[in-house]
């Protein structure tokens, strides 16, 4: 005969967190992954550019 080759209840919770988890992971990565980066906080002595430049019309260049 086969020897008994059933799981008992704990190796089977077992087995479902450990899937759990290693989903919740992989999807959290996913999530991370493709979150807009965060804009820095400019420090103390640094210069930031400007967010959005200036519009000129082309009234205000000099002709060669």
């Amino acid at each position: 005969m086969y020897p008994n080759s059933a799981l008992s209840a704990g190796q089977l919770a077992l087995i479902a967190i450990v899937a759990v988890l290693g989903l919740a992971i992989w999807i959290g990565g996913i999530f991370i992954a493709a979150r807009e980066p965060r804009r820095r906080q400019s420090g103390a002595g640094t210069a930031s550019l400007p967010q959005h430049p200036a519009v000129t019309d082309g009234s205000e260049r000099k002709a060669a």
